[in-house]
C-alpha cells in the first residue's frame, strides 16, 4: 500500500535480535561499529574481521565513549524524504519494537507470551494503523526475524527459536578470545609460541655425582637485582576486577639496560602467558639467584616456573639457583632435569623443548627468618648460541592459548566439528571462558541416544600441572580421529571433556590456585558459584548428567612433583557386592602401559583432608571409577623407558592408552574383566602376609575377607604431590558469605520439613535413631580392635567372602531394561575362582578359548613382591573389538550390554 515505505523499511528497521546483540555488545564494549554500515549480519562480521578498530574488547563493564548514542544514530538513519506522519508513525513502531524486545528479554527470550498489558499495541497492530496488511508485514525480510519460527502457511503465530548462546562456541570469523588478566598484572605484548618435538634419542635422567657446588644464598645485599615486578598481589589482597592486557598504562622495561655490545647481563623477562619469575639478582658474572612469584593473593606455592633470558653468551657456563620453593622432597633430588628452549633452535633446526643442566641439586636454604623453611634448586647451563633468546620451564607449557587455538582447529574441521560439540561451562573469576566438549556420534533412535553411558574427563584444576593437558590432548587426538576403535567409543558413550578447568591460574603462570587465592581441588563441595565458578558449574553439570544416565568413569588429569611413573588415585568401594572393582581399571592401564604406568604406585585410600577434592565428590555422588590420574613431572623407572624423562609424545600417548584401556574395560567378553580380579585378589592375599611378616605373625588366609578393611591394607606411605593437602578455609572475605548461605540454607530445609503428627512416626524415627548409633558404637569398637586382630576370625573362606563380595551383578539403570540388553543370564557370577570352584570345566574351556589370557595367574606374578606386572610385557589380549565394521547396523542395541557388569 505505500510502496516507498516498505522501501526504505527494508533498508533500516533492523532484526528486533541483533538490534539488541548489538546494543548488548556496544555497552560491555565486545563490539565497536558504525550502526549504518551495518546492514546485516554478513556486513557485520567482513567488518569485524577487517577493521582492526572492530576486534573484541575486553574492558568488561565499559562504555566506548567515542561511540554516539545509538538512538542518535538510529535518527540519522531515517530518510529525509518521508513526511512527518509517516516519521511518527514508524518511530512508534521502532519503540513498540524494542518494549516488546525488552519484555522477552526480560523474560529469559525462553518462549513467546502474550506481552504485559501496559504493551496494548503490537508491532503487528502499528503496521495496521500504519495501512500495512499482514501479507505485506511478513513480506519484509528484517520484519521477519530469523529469531521467529512460522508454519508452513506463514501465518502471523510465531513462535520464538531457541535463544542463541552469547559465547558458546569459538566462531571462525573473528579473532580468538584474549586472555583476561586481573588489572594488577602487567603484561608484555609479545606473543609467545613454542614448537612441538619429540627428541630422536631418551633423555636420561642425570646421576648425581656427590660433589655438586652448593651455592650459598647472598641475595640483594651483595647480589644487583637485574629483574623484579614491581606489584605483585599477595595474601591479604584478593580478586577484584579484570581486563585484555591486564594493568592500564606504558608497560615498563623491568630489565636493565645494557651498557653496551661487551655487557653480558642476561635480561629476564615472565610477564606473558604462564610466566613465573618474580625476581633475578646477578650475585656473579655468570651466576644468577631468581625467586619465583607466589600464586597470586596467597603467600605460597612456589614449584611451576617459566622465564626468558636473552643476550645469551655461547662460551660461558651459568649457574641459575631458586631460591624460595617450598617442598621439602623434589624429583630434583633423583635425576629430574630442567626444560630449555632455543629460539634459534627452533628457527634454524626445528629443535624444540628439551632437557639441559649440570651439577642438579635440590636442598634447603641456608636462610633462616623464622617463617617457614625455603628449599633451593641449583644447575649450571652453557647456551647453544650467543645472542640468543631461552626459555627455562619447570615442564612442557600449555597455555590458554594453545588451548584455544586447537579447539579453534576442531570447530574448522567440518568432520570432528559433527560428533564434537563446544559449548562455555561457565566464565572464570576474570572472565575467561571454561570450555566443555561433548564427543559422541549422533544416535539414530531417542532410545540409542539414553542408553549410551557417560564419561567425564577433565585437567588443569591445577594451573601449573601442564602435563595433563598434554594427557588431555593425547586423548582428544585419538578419540576425535577416523579410527575404528575411537568411532566405536563415540557409538557407546557420551564423553564430556572440561580441557581446562583453571584458565585464570594457567593464564597468570598459579601453580596450584585459582584467582579466589585457594586450590580449586579442595572446594568441590562449595556453595559459592561466584566465587568458585568453575568447578561449582563442573559439579552442577555432573550432578544433571548422573540424572540422565549413568557414569561409567570420571577421571581427572594432574601431575606429581615426588614420585615418577603415571598413577591412579581412586576411591574404595564400601559395597562388598563390588569389592575390588575400582581396581579394575587401572590394573588394565598397567597392562597396556607397562613401560609408563606402575600400579604399585596407585593408591584408594580416601583420607579426611580429600574429602573436597573432585574424585571423592564424584565417588560419592555415585560414580565407582571414579580417579585421580598424576603423571609424574620426570620419567619412567619401568620397562623400556627405565630411568628416562617423559616427553610431550610419551603424555599424549598415554591418552590413547585410557582410550583403549576403556575398551578392554567395557568388552563383552568378560575375560579381561574376570581375569583382572583374580589377580588383584592375588596381590591382595601378597599384601597381607606382607603386612602379618613385617608383625612377626602367621596368618592362614583360607579365613574371612569379608571383614577386612581394604584401608588397613592400604599402603600409609601415599604421596599426594601438594603442599596444600590441608584445605586452607576460605578466604576471610568470603567465610562471611558462604556462613550467610549455609543459614539460609538450614532455614530453608526447616521450612520444608513437615512435622511428625503422629505416635507412629515418632516411633519409626526414634528406633531408627537407636538403630544408627548402635551401628556406630559397632563400627567404633570394630575400629579399635585393629587390623591385626580383624583377621583371626577364620571361617571358611569361599562360603563367606566369594558369596558375600561377588554376587551376581543386575541392571540398575530404569533406562536399560532387559530388553535393551543382551539378555545375559542375571546369575552369571563375576569371580573366576567361583567359575573355577564349582564348573572346572568351563575353565579349561575359557583357556582354550583365549590361549593368551588365562585365568590363573602366573608364578612370576604371584611371587613378585613389588606387586607390579611385569615390565616390558604387553599382555596377548585378543584385539579383536567389537563388530567395528558393522556400524550403523543393527546390532548397535547390544552396546548398552556391554559394561552391564563392571559397574552397579
Amino acid at each position: 500500500m505505500f510502496p516507498a515505505l516498505e522501501t526504505h523499511l527494508k533498508q533500516t528497521i533492523p532484526d528486533p535480535y541483533e538490534d539488541f546483540m548489538y546494543r548488548h555488545l556496544q555497552y560491555y564494549g565486545y563490539f565497536k561499529a558504525q550502526r549504518g554500515s551495518l546492514p546485516n549480519s554478513a556486513t557485520h562480521q567482513h567488518v569485524r574481521k577487517n577493521n582492526p578498530q572492530c576486534l573484541l574488547n575486553g574492558s568488561l563493564g565499559e562504555k566506548d565513549d567515542l561511540i554516539p548514542d545509538t538512538l542518535q544514530k538510529e535518527k540519522l538513519l531515517w530518510p529525509i524524504s518521508l513526511s512527518s506522519a509517516v516519521h511518527r508513525q514508524i518511530e512508534a513502531i521502532n519503540r513498540d519494537f524494542h518494549s516488546c524486545l525488552g519484555w522477552m528479554q526480560w523474560r529469559g527470550l525462553s518462549s513467546l507470551q502474550p506481552p504485559p498489558p501496559r504493551f496494548k499495541d503490537s508491532p503487528a497492530s502499528a503496521f495496521r494503523v500504519a495501512g500495512i496488511t499482514d501479507s505485506h508485514m511478513l513480506s519484509l525480510p528484517h520484519l521477519r526475524s530469523r529469531q521467529l519460527l512460522y508454519d508452513e502457511l506463514d501465518e502471523v503465530n510465531p513462535r520464538l527459536r531457541e535463544p542463541q548462546e552469547l559465547f558458546s562456541i569459538l566462531s571462525t570469523k573473528r579473532p580468538l578470545q584474549a586472555p583476561r588478566w586481573p588489572i594488577e598484572c602487567e603484561v608484555i605484548k609479545e606473543n609467545i609460541h613454542h614448537i612441538e618435538w619429540a627428541p630422536p634419542q631418551p633423555e636420561y635422567f642425570y646421576q648425581p655425582k656427590g660433589n655438586e657446588k652448593v651455592p650459598e644464598i647472598v641475595g640483594e645485599k651483595k647480589g644487583t637485582v637485574v629483574y623484579q615486578l614491581d606489584s605483585v598481589p599477595i595474601e591479604g589482597s584478593y580478586f577484584t576486577s579484570s581486563r585484555v592486557g591486564g594493568k592500564r598504562g606504558i608497560v615498563k622495561e623491568l630489565a636493565v639496560t645494557l651498557q653496551g655490545p661487551e655487557d653480558n647481563t642476561l635480561l629476564f623477562e615472565s610477564r606473558f602467558e604462564s610466566g613465573n619469575l618474580q625476581k633475578a639478582v646477578r650475585v656473579d658474572t655468570y651466576e644468577y639467584e631468581l625467586t619465583l612469584r607466589t600464586d597470586l593473593y596467597t603467600n605460597k606455592h612456589t614449584q611451576w616456573f617459566y622465564f626468558r633470558v636473552q643476550n645469551t653468551r655461547k662460551d660461558a657456563t651459568y649457574r641459575f639457583t631458586i631460591v624460595n620453593l617450598l617442598k621439602p622432597k623434589s624429583l630434583y633430588t633423583v635425576g629430574m632435569k630442567p626444560l630449555l628452549y632455543s629460539q634459534l633452535d627452533a628457527n634454524t633446526r626445528n629443535i624444540g623443548w628439551r632437557r639441559e643442566g649440570n651439577e642438579i641439586k635440590y636442598y634447603k636454604n641456608n636462610t633462616d627468618d623464622g617463617q617457614q623453611p625455603f628449599y633451593c634448586l641449583t644447575w649450571t647451563i652453557q647456551f647453544p648460541y650467543d645472542q640468543d633468546t631461552c626459555f627455562f620451564a619447570h615442564f612442557y607449557p600449555y597455555t590458554y592459548t594453545d588451548l584455544q587455538c586447537y579447539l579453534l582447529s576442531v570447530a574448522n574441521n567440518p568432520i570432528q566439528s559433527q560428533f564434537c560439540k563446544l559449548q562455555t561451562l561457565c566464565r572464570s573469576l576474570a572472565g575467561n571462558t571454561v570450555y566443555l566438549l561433548t564427543i559422541t556420534n549422533p544416535s539414530q533412535t531417542p532410545q540409542e541416544a539414553a542408553a549410551k553411558k557417560a564419561v567425564v574427563l577433565s585437567a588443569r584444576v591445577h594451573p601449573g600441572e601442564s602435563n595433563g593437558s598434554w594427557v588431555m590432548k593425547g586423548f582428544l587426538d585419538f578419540i576425535l580421529s577416523n579410527s575404528p576403535d575411537a568411532q566405536l567409543l563415540r557409538d557407546i558413550f557420551v564423553f564430556k571433556v572440561l580441557p581446562m578447568l583453571n584458565p585464570d591460574g594457567v593464564i597468570v603462570g598459579n601453580y596450584r590456585c585459582s584467582l579466589a587465592g585457594r586450590d580449586l581441588n579442595r572446594h568441590y563441595k562449595t556453595i559459592l558459584k561466584e566465587s568458585f565458578p568453575c568447578i561449582w558449574y563442573t559439579r552442577n553439570m555432573i550432578k544433571r548428567l548422573l540424572e540422565e544416565r549413568e557414569v561409567l568413569l570420571y577421571c581427572d588429569f594432574h601431575g606429581h612433583s615426588r614420585k615418577n611413573n603415571i598413577f591412579l588415585y581412586g576411591c574404595n568401594n564400601n559395597n562388598r557386592k563390588y569389592w575390588l572393582h575400582e581396581r579394575v581399571f587401572p590394573l588394565m592401564l598397567c597392562k597396556n602401559a607397562p613401560d609408563k604406568f606402575s600400579f604399585h604406585s596407585c593408591n584408594f585410600k580416601v583420607q579426611k583432608c580429600k574429602e573436597g577434592t573432585g574424585r571423592v565428590v564424584m565417588w560419592r555422588m555415585g560414580i565407582l571409577n571414579s580417579y585421580t590420574m598424576e603423571s609424574t613431572f620426570g620419567g619412567s623407572t619401568l620397562g623400556n623407558k627405565r630411568d628416562t624423562h617423559f616427553t610431550i609424545e610419551d603424555l599424549k600417548s598415554l591418552g590413547y592408552h585410557v582410550c583403549d584401556t576403556l575398551l578392554d574395560f567395557c568388552d563383552p567378553d568378560q575375560m579381561k574383566f574376570t581375569q583382572c580380579l583374580a589377580e588383584l585378589k592375588e596381590l591382595l592375599r601378597q599384601e597381607i602376609h606382607k603386612k602379618f611378616h613385617e608383625l612377626g605373625q602367621d596368618v592362614d588366609l583360607e579365613g574371612s575377607w569379608s571383614d577386612i578393611s581394604l584401608s588397613d591394607i592400604e599402603s600409609r606411605n601415599s604421596t599426594s604431590g601438594s603442599d596444600s593437602s590441608l584445605s586452607d578455609g576460605l578466604p576471610v572475605h568470603l567465610a562471611n558469605i558462604a556462613d550467610e548461605l549455609t543459614q539460609k540454607k538450614k532455614m530453608f530445609k526447616k521450612k520444608k520439613k513437615k512435622s511428625l503428627q503422629t505416635r507412629k512416626q515418632r516411633n519409626e524415627q526414634y528406633q531408627k535413631k537407636n538403630l544408627m548409633q548402635k551401628l556406630k558404637l559397632t563400627e567404633d569398637t570394630s575400629e579399635k580392635a585393629g587390623f591385626a586382630s580383624t583377621l583371626q576370625k577364620q571361617p571358611t573362606f569361599f562360603k563367606n567372602s566369594e558369596n558375600s563380595s561377588f554376587l551376581p551383578m543386575k541392571n540398575e539403570n530404569p533406562r536399560l531394561n532387559e530388553t535393551n540388553l543382551n539378555r545375559r543370564d542375571k546369575d552369571t557370577p563375576l569371580d573366576p575362582s567361583m567359575a573355577t570352584l564349582i564348573l572346572p570345566k568351563n575353565k579349561g574351556r575359557m583357556q582354550n578359548k583365549k590361549p593368551g589370557f588365562t585365568v590363573s595367574c602366573s608364578p612370576k606374578r604371584t611371587i613378585n613382591s613389588s606387586q607390579e606386572p611385569a615390565p616390558g610385557m604387553k599382555p596377548n589380549w585378543p584385539r579383536s573389538r567389537y563388530p567395528a565394521t558393522k556400524r550403523g547396523c543393527a546390532a548397535m542395541a547390544a552396546y548398552p550390554s556391554l559394561h552391564i557388569y563392571t559397574y552397579p
